[in-house]
């Protein structure tokens, strides 16, 4: 019996544990993950920056919780030594048509209180000297982080209290509410506790379907695949370099990223994955692609974008499109300048309507709080998230 039974031993879930046994000290607290390590999905798959949270809508949930989690994520690796640096980026506007739409970006960012300033071409070339474009936004205070290295030193924190368990290796398949507790079954033990937080990731709809919740939205998987810059063309690209996005999606389309390790990512693109964890290429699991096809949210939403929808799927199959979209951004890169790197997969909120839940969306009942969506920039704003949770958990306790 625990007090609090978190599922998922992603960040967002570990940052929870960790938060609720700083503010708790008495509770006990279960952290319940399907894998045999930590961050396994969406945040070991991460590509590891450190958002400042200029592009969301001032005033919501990712907003505030990327620009309070992006400072307390920054004193967490400084006090527990983690590898994190202040790089800086810069977001392209790669002509005139795109330059209102930096604008708008640039202004979000000062209503957020996002240090950043709009520089002409010439100031964008001292920065990255190989980068095309006719202005952009410098934002100095962005970032690099191994979140990995972040969620193994919550754990070991979390761990460390004789009356918290992490049970690794244990998938949930069963949630049964009783008058003074909730009962969790998982495919080697039965848990219980007083209170649950479903961190699920990729399956937190399914989770809050088994918890008796009608979830708000669908979990459609999409996969981001990547590039790495060999080690001879990784001079073309010094931090960040992002393009401004398209406004009708939640995704920030292809771009470079100086990883925490010294190498170089270009990606990704957004295409429909075969499954919640299907990463390669040709990886497949029917039922989950099934449920995908099949619900009417992505029917609406792939007839609304099948266009684009159309021009990811043509880059996921052909390398050369891929590195005409990165020209855009760096005209010198060359189709072998680029290795294959590892894809990671964003679980997607899809409303019936065929929109894209673009905020985090948090469910609540009586005893359980559902993390529905938390997409990017859910890892920069983790510890934030954690503590928004507490909060909302700590008037029941």
């Amino acid at each position: 019996m625990f007090d609090v039974g978190i599922i998922g031993g992603g960040i967002v879930g570990l940052a929870t544990a960790y938060k609720l046994s700083q503010k708790f000290r008495t509770l006990s607290i279960a952290v319940i993950e399907k894998e045999h390590v930590l961050a396994k999905h969406q945040t070991g798959h991460n590509s590891g920056v450190l958002h400042s949270g200029i592009y969301y809508k001032p005033g919501s949930l990712k907003a505030i919780n990327c620009r309070n989690g992006k400072k307390a994520m920054e004193q967490f690796c400084k006090h527990h030594d983690i590898d994190y640096q202040l790089c800086g980026k810069i977001v392209v506007a790669l002509n005139e048509e795109e330059v209102p739409r930096m604008h708008n970006i640039f202004q979000r960012g000062k209503e957020n209180g996002v240090n950043c300033k709009i520089i002409s071409r010439e100031e964008m070339l001292e920065i990255e000297p190989h980068v095309a474009g006719v202005q952009a936004i410098h934002v100095p205070e962005c970032g690099i982080v191994n979140y990995k290295q972040v969620c193994l030193k919550l754990g070991e924190i979390i761990g460390e209290k004789e009356d918290n368990k992490l049970f690794l290796g244990h998938k949930v398949i069963k949630i049964e509410t009783k008058s003074n507790n909730l009962v969790i079954e998982t495919n080697h033990q039965t848990i219980e506790c007083k209170h649950l937080i479903n961190c699920g990731g990729l399956h937190s709809d399914k989770i809050t379907k088994l918890g008796g919740q009608n979830p708000p939205a669908k979990i459609i998987p999409f996969k981001g695949e990547y590039f790495e810059l060999k080690e001879n063309a990784k001079h073309l690209c010094k931090n960040l370099v992002y393009p401004v996005p398209d406004p009708a999606f939640p995704f920030l389309g292809v771009h470079f990223t100086r990883m925490i390790d010294g190498s170089v990512e270009c990606g990704p693109n957004a295409v429909l994955a075969f499954g919640r964890e299907a990463y390669g290429k040709f990886d497949l699991n029917l039922k989950d692609l099934f449920e995908s096809v099949a619900y009417p949210g992505f029917q609406k939403m792939a007839i609304k974008h099948w266009k684009m929808g159309w021009e990811e799927m043509w880059r996921s199959y052909n390398k050369k499109a891929f590195v005409k979209a990165l020209k855009r951004l760096i005209p010198e890169i060359k189709l072998d300048d680029l290795l294959s790197a590892p894809a990671g997969i964003r679980a997607q909120a899809v409303s019936s309507d065929g929109s894209l839940v673009d905020d985090f969306l948090i469910q609540e009942s009586e005893r359980i709080i559902n993390v529905c969506n938390a997409p990017s920039p859910a890892a920069t704003a983790s510890l934030n998230i954690g503590s928004t949770i507490v909060e909302k958990l700590a008037s029941r306790l």
